[in-house]
């Protein structure tokens, strides 16, 4: 798999439309902290195609009706960690911005589970 040396459009679009269009972010959205750091990027809302259709096909309503209420809880644990307390409190402050951070969290995630 390539990697492009532009930076990604969620990235750089949002801030220079926001408020002129609608953002919607839509491929690759699985989970809740997926839905968050869309919004965080600047998205107006989250597509979810993908993860409804399986849970549609395998489940039918009641599935779509689990995966919807799991996306809300990781949704809220991800604000939670964040210190959001409302959807409009989301912003790019929440997200981590560099490699070392994230370093960071992946080393106290694995001496938790030890």
């Amino acid at each position: 798999m390539a990697c492009s040396p532009r930076p990604a459009p969620c990235r750089q679009l949002p801030t220079p439309v926001k408020g002129d269009i609608t953002i919607l972010a839509d491929s690759g959205i699985r989970n809740g902290l997926d839905v968050v750091r869309m919004i965080a990027l600047g998205a107006d809302s989250v597509l979810l195609g993908r993860a409804y259709l399986y849970a549609l096909a395998t489940h039918g309503k009641q599935g779509v009706a689990n995966l919807l209420n799991l996306i809300e809880k990781e949704m809220k644990v991800a604000m939670t960690l964040t210190g959001a307390k409302s959807i409009r409190e989301i912003s790019r402050d929440s997200l981590v911005q560099n490699a070392e951070a994230l370093q960071t969290f992946d080393a106290l995630k694995q001496n938790n589970a030890a």
